[in-house]
């Protein structure tokens, strides 16, 4: 009898200790790379309550097992640079590798306001900046209509604002920031008007916060005053001057054929200690809306194109003068391809170690749905000037560094270690590439065999499941 018992004990804690070790699922064979720490070799990976809790070369037990023999496991890509925020656009980045996309650029003209409406509605996860452009707008009265995320050109965009406006500037981003902001998004070019007293005074307001500016600079191409090189200048200044964390947006479509001059200008503050971040994204043609200052008298000189250059991403029309006109003048917003830089340029700057991967992603341009994986096909698989590990340090651990300055959440993105969050791409680095064109802008890419959010499965064998919305807001030190 006392054998009885003692067998009964034995098993009852042999099953409660394999209970406890079991996980919710387990990533079983793949190739486990992690940027920070350098791992690259086959592991298993058990996941629990959306945390990675085991990375271990023994045999994980999971109630699921996903087997990736063959397969790169990696954290899930960081895009700090998404414009598009709707379910289809989220879609598309999951395939292409995104468990965060970030609305960091321009941000949100009332943050409470995206938070709530993407609660419990998201693929993936989401957060967003402030928008100064919107606190310019409603301090001039002209708040920007609903959905709107670029002033058009005007009084609120060209004139000078008095110090009592730049106070209620302030005061509008500071109640954004308490609402969940990331930061302060400042589209100085949006906004010429924009006195460099002006800037300052934003900048110190993100310095007083403890949170970045990120930024869509003043001016492009060579024309001064104004080139990019002035530009550049203006926003290190005015991080050196506050002690604001700086991050510069696309520094391939600001600084155009001298963005290796304008990243040498990152390197050298970062040299002196400045918090300097840039990112670019591997396309010769940006876009933005054809109403706004950006395309004020003197943009084909200050750009270095002509109306031809421009192109309508729905139809592909080149645009002639007659064609620029009637559309600058409508009243309705519309975006526009701009073909304004070379695939020399950009193929010099994305293989630079200072450069991270950010999409700007917004409908009806092929960066929205292929960005990523069209780095790991062009220039890790065809024109191999970045290792892989070196990719994906650009896509995971130097986003989720950055946004370290303003989250403690970060600190477990970008990671594929023991205690970060379950945010996994398990792909195929032999076929993982971008479908997306300029003909054919939402086209899914292919490669990705699973792709978890928070330790739920989104992409499974390739195909999305259906009914899941894992995504959750990553918000900034204001919000409690």
């Amino acid at each position: 009898m006392r054998k009885l018992i003692l067998s009964l004990l034995f098993l009852g804690f042999t099953n409660g200790v394999l209970a406890a070790q079991q996980f919710d699922l387990v990533i079983e064979g793949g190739r486990v790379m992690d940027p920070e720490t350098g791992l690259d070799a086959v592991r298993n990976v058990g996941i629990r309550d959306g945390k990675i809790a085991q990375i271990s070369q023994e045999t994980l037990a999971g109630k699921r097992v996903i087997h990736a023999s063959g397969l790169i496991v990696a954290p899930g890509f960081i895009d700090v640079h998404q414009h598009a925020q709707e379910l289809a656009s989220q879609r598309v980045k999951a395939f292409d590798g995104v468990t965060t996309a970030l609305e960091m650029e321009i941000g949100a003209a009332d943050v409470a306001q995206f938070l709530k409406e993407k609660e419990g509605r998201s693929l993936i996860h989401y957060g967003t900046t402030a928008s100064y452009l919107s606190a310019r707008a409603l301090a001039f009265g002209t708040p920007l209509p609903a959905g709107a995320i670029l002033p058009k050109s005007g009084p609120a965009t060209d004139d000078h604002a008095t110090p009592e406006q730049i106070a209620q500037m302030q005061k509008q981003l500071n109640s954004e920031i308490e609402a969940g902001a990331l930061g302060i998004g400042m589209g100085i070019e949006y906004a010429p008007g924009s006195t460099r007293l002006e800037v300052i005074d934003v900048f110190r307001l993100a310095a007083g916060r403890k949170v970045p500016v990120y930024t869509h600079m003043r001016s492009a191409g060579r024309v001064e005053p104004g080139s990019a090189i002035q530009s550049t200048e203006e926003v290190i200044g005015a991080a050196a001057i506050t002690g604001a964390p700086l991050h510069i947006v696309h520094i391939n479509s600001t600084c155009l054929k001298d963005s290796l001059e304008c990243l040498s200008m990152v390197e050298g503050a970062r040299e002196r200690e400045l918090d300097v971040t840039t990112e670019a994204y591997p396309y010769i043609a940006g876009m933005t809306a054809i109403n706004s200052a950006v395309f004020n008298p003197g943009w084909r000189e200050k750009l270095g194109i002509d109306y031809g250059d421009l192109v309508l991403p729905d139809t592909g029309e080149h645009l002639t003068e007659t064609r620029f006109e009637e559309l600058r003048n409508s009243k309705n917003q519309q975006f526009i391809l701009i073909f304004a830089n070379t695939q020399e340029i950009v193929d010099a700057l994305i293989p630079n170690p200072l450069i991270m991967i950010a999409s700007d992603g917004l409908v009806g341009h092929p960066r929205n749905a292929g960005c990523f994986s069209r780095v790991l096909r062009q220039y890790v698989r065809e024109k191999k000037t970045l290792t892989l590990m070196e990719a994906l340090r650009k896509m995971t651990l130097m986003p989720a560094q950055m946004l370290e300055r303003s989250t403690p959440a970060a600190r477990r993105k970008g990671r594929l270690q023991e205690g970060a969050d379950a945010d996994i791409v398990v792909f195929d680095p032999q076929t993982m590439s971008d479908r997306s064109t300029f003909e054919k802008p939402m086209e899914p890419s292919v490669g990705v065999h699973y792709l978890l959010v928070g330790g739920t499965v989104l992409i499974q064998d390739g195909k999305m499941v259906d009914n899941v919305l894992p995504g959750k807001a990553i918000v900034g030190p204001g919000k409690k």
